[in-house]
Protein backbone atom coordinates (compact mmCIF):
# COMPACT_ATOMS: atom_id res chain seq x y z
CA UNK A 1 0.00 0.00 0.00
CA UNK A 2 0.97 3.51 0.02
CA UNK A 3 1.07 6.59 2.71
CA UNK A 4 0.99 10.01 1.91
CA UNK A 5 1.79 12.89 4.55
CA UNK A 6 1.84 16.99 3.56
CA UNK A 7 5.53 18.38 5.02
CA UNK A 8 5.12 21.78 4.31
CA UNK A 9 2.20 24.16 2.46
CA UNK A 10 3.27 27.80 0.89
CA UNK A 11 -0.52 29.51 0.33
CA UNK A 12 -2.14 26.61 -1.49
CA UNK A 13 1.22 24.94 -2.65
CA UNK A 14 2.45 21.91 -0.85
CA UNK A 15 5.46 19.98 -0.14
CA UNK A 16 4.55 16.25 0.68
CA UNK A 17 6.22 12.77 0.86
CA UNK A 18 4.15 10.04 -0.84
CA UNK A 19 6.04 6.31 0.09
CA UNK A 20 4.93 3.32 -2.24
CA UNK A 21 6.69 -0.11 -1.73
CA UNK A 22 9.13 1.16 -4.27
CA UNK A 23 10.51 3.88 -2.34
CA UNK A 24 9.88 7.44 -1.88
CA UNK A 25 8.49 10.06 -3.95
CA UNK A 26 8.84 13.80 -3.14
CA UNK A 27 6.13 15.98 -4.65
CA UNK A 28 5.35 18.31 -6.21
CA UNK A 29 6.69 15.01 -8.77
CA UNK A 30 6.44 15.13 -12.42
CA UNK A 31 5.95 11.37 -13.97
CA UNK A 32 7.99 10.70 -17.07
CA UNK A 33 5.40 8.60 -19.48
CA UNK A 34 6.39 5.22 -20.03
CA UNK A 35 3.34 3.86 -22.79
CA UNK A 36 5.08 1.12 -23.53
CA UNK A 37 6.70 0.30 -20.37
CA UNK A 38 9.77 2.54 -21.57
CA UNK A 39 9.77 6.05 -21.85
CA UNK A 40 10.46 6.72 -25.48
CA UNK A 41 14.02 6.96 -26.53
CA UNK A 42 15.48 7.04 -22.75
CA UNK A 43 16.50 4.33 -20.41
CA UNK A 44 15.31 3.30 -17.05
CA UNK A 45 18.71 4.46 -15.88
CA UNK A 46 18.83 7.34 -17.70
CA UNK A 47 15.28 8.23 -16.74
CA UNK A 48 16.46 7.99 -12.97
CA UNK A 49 19.13 10.14 -13.22
CA UNK A 50 17.04 13.29 -14.21
CA UNK A 51 15.31 12.72 -10.44
CA UNK A 52 12.10 11.12 -11.26
CA UNK A 53 10.98 8.67 -8.88
CA UNK A 54 8.00 7.63 -10.41
CA UNK A 55 7.03 6.67 -13.54
CA UNK A 56 3.33 6.24 -15.32
CA UNK A 57 2.55 3.17 -18.04
CA UNK A 58 -0.61 2.19 -19.85
CA UNK A 59 -2.26 -0.29 -18.93
CA UNK A 60 -4.60 0.00 -22.69
CA UNK A 61 -1.25 -0.60 -24.43
CA UNK A 62 0.69 -3.57 -22.59
CA UNK A 63 -2.79 -5.38 -22.00
CA UNK A 64 -3.17 -5.57 -25.87
CA UNK A 65 0.75 -6.41 -26.02
CA UNK A 66 2.09 -7.96 -24.80
CA UNK A 67 -0.16 -9.16 -22.26
CA UNK A 68 -0.53 -8.51 -18.65
CA UNK A 69 0.23 -12.60 -18.09
CA UNK A 70 3.29 -12.64 -19.60
CA UNK A 71 4.91 -9.43 -17.92
CA UNK A 72 3.45 -10.80 -14.64
CA UNK A 73 5.16 -14.14 -15.43
CA UNK A 74 8.35 -11.99 -15.54
CA UNK A 75 8.69 -10.45 -12.69
CA UNK A 76 6.05 -7.48 -13.03
CA UNK A 77 6.47 -4.29 -14.65
CA UNK A 78 9.47 -3.13 -12.39
CA UNK A 79 11.61 -5.96 -13.10
CA UNK A 80 9.92 -6.24 -16.75
CA UNK A 81 11.16 -2.60 -17.67
CA UNK A 82 13.88 -2.44 -15.20
CA UNK A 83 12.70 0.56 -13.41
CA UNK A 84 13.04 0.07 -9.45
CA UNK A 85 11.10 3.39 -8.39
CA UNK A 86 7.67 3.85 -7.97
CA UNK A 87 4.85 3.17 -11.06
CA UNK A 88 1.54 4.49 -11.63
CA UNK A 89 -0.55 2.52 -14.06
CA UNK A 90 -3.84 4.50 -15.92
CA UNK A 91 -6.83 2.51 -15.94
CA UNK A 92 -7.03 2.12 -20.59
CA UNK A 93 -10.34 3.97 -20.20
CA UNK A 94 -9.21 6.77 -22.34
CA UNK A 95 -6.98 5.21 -24.66
CA UNK A 96 -10.34 2.67 -25.14
CA UNK A 97 -12.24 5.37 -25.76
CA UNK A 98 -9.74 7.58 -28.09
CA UNK A 99 -7.89 4.72 -29.82
CA UNK A 100 -10.11 1.65 -30.10
CA UNK A 101 -12.25 0.75 -33.30
CA UNK A 102 -15.78 0.44 -33.11
CA UNK A 103 -16.04 1.07 -29.61
CA UNK A 104 -19.08 1.20 -27.21
CA UNK A 105 -19.51 2.35 -23.70
CA UNK A 106 -22.12 0.28 -21.64
CA UNK A 107 -22.71 -0.11 -17.55
CA UNK A 108 -20.32 -3.12 -18.03
CA UNK A 109 -17.30 -1.26 -19.71
CA UNK A 110 -15.59 -0.21 -22.90
CA UNK A 111 -16.84 -2.49 -25.81
CA UNK A 112 -14.25 -2.67 -28.47
CA UNK A 113 -12.07 -3.47 -31.57
CA UNK A 114 -8.28 -3.46 -30.75
CA UNK A 115 -6.38 -0.74 -33.14
CA UNK A 116 -3.61 -3.61 -33.46
CA UNK A 117 -5.79 -6.59 -34.81
CA UNK A 118 -9.61 -5.66 -34.73
CA UNK A 119 -9.94 -8.16 -31.80
CA UNK A 120 -12.98 -7.77 -29.70
CA UNK A 121 -12.64 -6.51 -26.25
CA UNK A 122 -13.81 -5.70 -22.86
CA UNK A 123 -12.45 -3.22 -20.39
CA UNK A 124 -14.83 -3.40 -17.75
CA UNK A 125 -13.65 -1.73 -14.15
CA UNK A 126 -13.40 -5.70 -12.97
CA UNK A 127 -11.25 -6.17 -15.37
CA UNK A 128 -9.09 -2.87 -15.56
CA UNK A 129 -7.82 -3.60 -12.14
CA UNK A 130 -7.53 -7.49 -13.01
CA UNK A 131 -4.91 -6.15 -15.45
CA UNK A 132 -3.07 -3.73 -13.20
CA UNK A 133 -2.54 -6.61 -10.70
CA UNK A 134 -0.66 -8.35 -12.59
CA UNK A 135 1.11 -5.72 -14.20
CA UNK A 136 2.27 -4.81 -10.13
CA UNK A 137 1.96 -0.84 -10.44
CA UNK A 138 2.64 0.48 -6.89
CA UNK A 139 -0.42 3.02 -7.98
CA UNK A 140 -3.80 1.72 -10.23
CA UNK A 141 -6.22 4.37 -11.42
CA UNK A 142 -9.82 3.63 -11.82
CA UNK A 143 -11.80 3.31 -14.83
CA UNK A 144 -13.20 5.96 -15.67
CA UNK A 145 -15.16 8.30 -18.19
CA UNK A 146 -13.32 10.98 -20.01
CA UNK A 147 -16.11 13.27 -22.18
CA UNK A 148 -14.38 15.57 -24.69
CA UNK A 149 -13.84 18.86 -24.11
CA UNK A 150 -16.53 20.84 -24.63
CA UNK A 151 -18.89 18.56 -23.94
CA UNK A 152 -22.47 19.06 -22.82
CA UNK A 153 -23.42 19.24 -19.23
CA UNK A 154 -25.93 16.28 -19.69
CA UNK A 155 -22.91 14.34 -21.12
CA UNK A 156 -20.37 15.42 -18.02
CA UNK A 157 -23.10 14.38 -15.98
CA UNK A 158 -23.62 10.77 -17.41
CA UNK A 159 -19.78 10.61 -17.25
CA UNK A 160 -19.73 11.57 -13.38
CA UNK A 161 -22.01 9.63 -12.89
CA UNK A 162 -20.77 6.20 -13.90
CA UNK A 163 -17.42 7.15 -13.15
CA UNK A 164 -18.47 6.99 -9.37
CA UNK A 165 -20.56 3.62 -10.23
CA UNK A 166 -17.73 2.58 -11.57
CA UNK A 167 -15.07 4.01 -8.69
CA UNK A 168 -16.69 1.46 -6.50
CA UNK A 169 -16.64 -1.42 -8.33
CA UNK A 170 -12.44 -0.59 -8.77
CA UNK A 171 -12.36 -0.38 -4.95
CA UNK A 172 -14.18 -4.29 -4.89
CA UNK A 173 -11.73 -5.10 -7.23
CA UNK A 174 -8.39 -3.65 -6.40
CA UNK A 175 -5.49 -6.29 -5.93
CA UNK A 176 -3.80 -6.59 -2.56
CA UNK A 177 -1.12 -4.40 -1.52
CA UNK A 178 -1.83 -2.15 -4.83
CA UNK A 179 -2.78 1.60 -4.15
CA UNK A 180 -5.84 2.86 -6.03
CA UNK A 181 -6.67 6.36 -6.95
CA UNK A 182 -10.36 7.84 -8.01
CA UNK A 183 -10.66 9.96 -10.94
CA UNK A 184 -12.85 13.36 -10.72
CA UNK A 185 -14.52 14.11 -13.72
CA UNK A 186 -16.89 17.44 -14.41
CA UNK A 187 -14.84 19.37 -17.33
CA UNK A 188 -14.71 22.48 -16.33
CA UNK A 189 -17.79 22.63 -14.74
CA UNK A 190 -16.85 23.67 -11.23
CA UNK A 191 -20.05 22.97 -9.02
CA UNK A 192 -20.48 19.65 -11.09
CA UNK A 193 -16.43 19.18 -10.12
CA UNK A 194 -16.85 19.83 -6.81
CA UNK A 195 -20.08 17.83 -6.28
CA UNK A 196 -18.20 14.63 -7.69
CA UNK A 197 -14.73 15.48 -4.95
CA UNK A 198 -17.30 15.01 -2.22
CA UNK A 199 -18.59 11.87 -3.50
CA UNK A 200 -15.60 10.37 -4.62
CA UNK A 201 -13.60 11.50 -0.85
CA UNK A 202 -16.32 9.15 0.66
CA UNK A 203 -14.99 6.14 -0.52
CA UNK A 204 -11.67 4.83 0.75
CA UNK A 205 -9.47 5.69 -2.43
CA UNK A 206 -5.12 6.04 -1.28
CA UNK A 207 -5.69 9.45 -3.23
CA UNK A 208 -7.48 11.45 -5.81
CA UNK A 209 -6.46 12.67 -9.48
CA UNK A 210 -8.17 14.84 -11.91
CA UNK A 211 -8.90 13.67 -15.32
CA UNK A 212 -10.65 15.41 -18.45
CA UNK A 213 -8.74 18.25 -18.23
CA UNK A 214 -6.21 19.50 -21.03
CA UNK A 215 -8.75 17.31 -23.61
CA UNK A 216 -9.64 20.46 -26.11
CA UNK A 217 -10.77 22.80 -23.60
CA UNK A 218 -9.58 26.85 -23.11
CA UNK A 219 -6.20 26.63 -21.11
CA UNK A 220 -7.76 29.74 -19.20
CA UNK A 221 -11.01 27.41 -18.04
CA UNK A 222 -8.87 24.69 -17.11
CA UNK A 223 -7.06 27.26 -14.76
CA UNK A 224 -9.99 28.75 -13.44
CA UNK A 225 -11.49 25.05 -12.50
CA UNK A 226 -8.20 23.74 -11.13
CA UNK A 227 -8.12 27.11 -9.09
CA UNK A 228 -11.36 26.11 -7.05
CA UNK A 229 -11.26 22.23 -7.30
CA UNK A 230 -7.31 21.82 -6.31
CA UNK A 231 -7.60 23.34 -3.22
CA UNK A 232 -10.97 21.26 -2.43
CA UNK A 233 -9.19 17.56 -2.77
CA UNK A 234 -9.10 16.12 0.40
CA UNK A 235 -6.08 17.45 1.85
CA UNK A 236 -4.63 14.18 3.72
CA UNK A 237 -3.84 12.52 0.40
CA UNK A 238 -1.81 12.82 -2.81
CA UNK A 239 -3.96 15.25 -5.81
CA UNK A 240 -2.81 14.18 -9.30
CA UNK A 241 -3.39 16.31 -12.48
CA UNK A 242 -3.67 13.64 -15.51
CA UNK A 243 -2.35 14.43 -18.84
CA UNK A 244 -1.12 18.14 -17.70
CA UNK A 245 1.19 19.27 -19.00
CA UNK A 246 3.63 22.59 -19.95
CA UNK A 247 5.78 23.39 -17.51
CA UNK A 248 3.50 26.97 -16.75
CA UNK A 249 0.84 24.95 -16.40
CA UNK A 250 2.56 22.47 -13.70
CA UNK A 251 3.51 25.72 -11.74
CA UNK A 252 0.47 27.54 -11.55
CA UNK A 253 -1.29 23.74 -10.69
CA UNK A 254 1.47 23.58 -8.07
CA UNK A 255 0.10 26.53 -6.93
CA UNK A 256 -4.00 25.48 -6.63
CA UNK A 257 -2.52 22.61 -4.45
CA UNK A 258 -1.22 19.62 -7.02
CA UNK A 259 0.83 17.29 -6.25
CA UNK A 260 1.69 15.02 -9.62
CA UNK A 261 1.60 15.50 -12.28
CA UNK A 262 2.14 13.38 -15.85
CA UNK A 263 2.58 14.27 -19.62
CA UNK A 264 3.88 12.95 -23.02
CA UNK A 265 5.17 17.12 -23.47
CA UNK A 266 8.99 16.85 -22.42
CA UNK A 267 9.98 13.81 -25.04
CA UNK A 268 6.89 14.35 -27.63
CA UNK A 269 8.33 18.29 -27.51
CA UNK A 270 12.09 16.82 -27.35
CA UNK A 271 11.26 14.62 -30.67
CA UNK A 272 10.24 18.12 -32.40
CA UNK A 273 12.85 19.87 -31.64
CA UNK A 274 11.34 22.32 -28.86
CA UNK A 275 13.40 22.24 -25.61
CA UNK A 276 12.82 23.67 -22.01
CA UNK A 277 15.63 25.87 -20.51
CA UNK A 278 14.42 27.97 -17.24
CA UNK A 279 15.45 30.99 -19.70
CA UNK A 280 12.43 29.85 -22.11
CA UNK A 281 12.09 28.00 -25.19
CA UNK A 282 14.38 26.89 -27.67
CA UNK A 283 13.75 25.63 -30.96
CA UNK A 284 16.33 24.08 -32.04
CA UNK A 285 15.61 24.05 -35.86
CA UNK A 286 15.55 27.57 -35.94
CA UNK A 287 18.09 29.69 -37.93
CA UNK A 288 19.43 31.82 -34.76
CA UNK A 289 21.07 28.57 -33.27
CA UNK A 290 22.78 27.55 -36.51
CA UNK A 291 26.46 29.07 -35.20
CA UNK A 292 25.56 29.44 -31.43
CA UNK A 293 28.34 27.10 -29.67
CA UNK A 294 26.74 27.05 -26.41
CA UNK A 295 25.32 24.42 -24.67
CA UNK A 296 21.55 23.71 -24.05
CA UNK A 297 21.53 25.01 -20.60
CA UNK A 298 24.29 25.75 -18.44
CA UNK A 299 24.67 23.98 -15.40
CA UNK A 300 22.60 21.33 -16.56
CA UNK A 301 23.17 17.86 -15.63
CA UNK A 302 21.74 16.08 -19.32
CA UNK A 303 24.08 13.86 -21.29
CA UNK A 304 23.80 16.92 -23.98
CA UNK A 305 24.89 19.85 -21.94
CA UNK A 306 26.87 17.41 -20.00
CA UNK A 307 29.29 16.47 -22.81
CA UNK A 308 29.55 20.30 -24.46
CA UNK A 309 27.28 19.56 -27.43
CA UNK A 310 26.66 23.37 -28.99
CA UNK A 311 23.34 23.88 -30.17
CA UNK A 312 24.82 24.30 -33.45
CA UNK A 313 25.88 20.87 -33.26
CA UNK A 314 22.58 19.70 -31.88
CA UNK A 315 20.71 21.74 -34.46
CA UNK A 316 23.13 19.79 -36.86
CA UNK A 317 21.76 16.25 -36.22
CA UNK A 318 18.13 17.62 -35.66
CA UNK A 319 18.43 19.31 -39.25
CA UNK A 320 20.27 15.68 -40.76
CA UNK A 321 17.43 13.48 -38.79
CA UNK A 322 20.28 11.78 -36.64
CA UNK A 323 18.76 9.25 -34.32
CA UNK A 324 21.30 10.24 -31.54
CA UNK A 325 19.70 13.92 -31.32
CA UNK A 326 15.89 12.39 -30.15
CA UNK A 327 17.47 10.39 -27.70
CA UNK A 328 19.91 14.08 -26.43
CA UNK A 329 16.93 15.71 -26.53
CA UNK A 330 14.22 14.37 -24.79
CA UNK A 331 16.46 13.52 -22.03
CA UNK A 332 17.69 17.31 -21.49
CA UNK A 333 13.85 18.03 -21.31
CA UNK A 334 13.49 15.46 -18.55
CA UNK A 335 16.43 17.00 -16.48
CA UNK A 336 14.62 20.04 -17.44
CA UNK A 337 11.52 18.54 -15.33
CA UNK A 338 13.34 17.05 -13.08
CA UNK A 339 14.70 20.53 -12.10
CA UNK A 340 11.80 22.44 -12.22
CA UNK A 341 10.08 19.98 -9.51
CA UNK A 342 12.96 20.13 -7.26
CA UNK A 343 13.07 24.28 -7.74
CA UNK A 344 9.40 24.29 -7.05
CA UNK A 345 9.83 22.07 -3.57
CA UNK A 346 12.40 23.95 -2.62
CA UNK A 347 10.51 27.28 -3.07
CA UNK A 348 7.61 25.69 -0.78
CA UNK A 349 9.78 25.01 1.73
CA UNK A 350 11.44 28.57 1.80
CA UNK A 351 7.86 29.79 1.94
CA UNK A 352 7.84 31.91 -1.44
CA UNK A 353 6.60 29.85 -3.82
CA UNK A 354 4.46 32.33 -5.29
CA UNK A 355 6.58 35.31 -6.29
CA UNK A 356 9.21 32.89 -6.94
CA UNK A 357 6.76 30.91 -10.06
CA UNK A 358 5.29 33.86 -10.76
CA UNK A 359 8.91 35.50 -11.68
CA UNK A 360 9.40 31.86 -13.98
CA UNK A 361 5.82 32.65 -15.41
CA UNK A 362 6.76 36.10 -16.61
CA UNK A 363 9.96 34.99 -18.37
CA UNK A 364 8.85 31.93 -19.95
CA UNK A 365 6.18 34.30 -21.32
CA UNK A 366 8.70 36.68 -23.20
CA UNK A 367 10.55 33.55 -24.33
CA UNK A 368 11.42 34.09 -28.29
CA UNK A 369 11.89 30.52 -29.02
Amino acid sequence: MISFRVEATCDNARLGLLTTLHGEVRTPAFMPVGTQAVVKGVSSEEVGQTGARMQIMNTYHLWLRPGPELIAELGGLHAFARWPHAIVTDSGGFQAFSLAKNMRASEQGFEFASHLDGRKMMLSPEEAMRVQGLLGSDIAMQLDVCPPGGSPRAELVKAVERTTRWAERCLAARAPKQGVFGIVQGGTDVELRLSHVDELARLPFDGLALGGFSVGEPIPDMYRALSVVGPALPSGRPRYLMGVGMPADILIAVGHGIDLFDCVIPTRNARNGQLFTWGGKIVIKNARYRADPRPLEEGCECAACRGGYSRAYLRHLYLQGEILVLRLLSEHNLHFYGRLMAAARDSVARGDFSPWAHAKLALWADSPG
